[in-house]
């Protein structure tokens, strides 16, 4: 090889793609990222569970699910399927703001 095609061979090696690194990930990002939708998930889960159970303590503090022929009994296929409020929001945020029991 002449020392003009070491010139030629020089000036265009920027452009050369680089396929040493071409298929690199970054497994940091990918973790962060994995850990973010866990975390939402787990979030989104313990909402519902949230929901389900204030429905269910709201359903028996406003004697929705007594049962007809037994006083003073808890109907539970009632609380199965009972909406004591109107939305869930509204289960959702009654739970998220009273962290105690309402002192009677």
């Amino acid at each position: 090889m002449s020392d003009a095609e070491k010139k030629i061979l020089k000036i265009y090696d920027g452009s050369r793609a680089r396929d040493d690194d071409l298929f690199e990930t970054s497994h940091v990002n990918q973790l962060a990222w994995t850990l973010v939708v866990v975390a939402l998930g787990i979030i989104v889960w313990l909402c519902i569970a949230l929901v389900n159970a204030e429905n269910q303590r709201h359903a028996l503090m406003t004697n929705q699910c007594a049962d007809p022929v037994f006083k003073g009994a808890v109907d539970k296929r009632c609380l199965a399927v009972v909406s004591s409020r109107d939305h869930w929001w509204e289960h959702l945020w009654y739970g998220v703001t009273h962290l105690r029991a309402p002192s009677d």
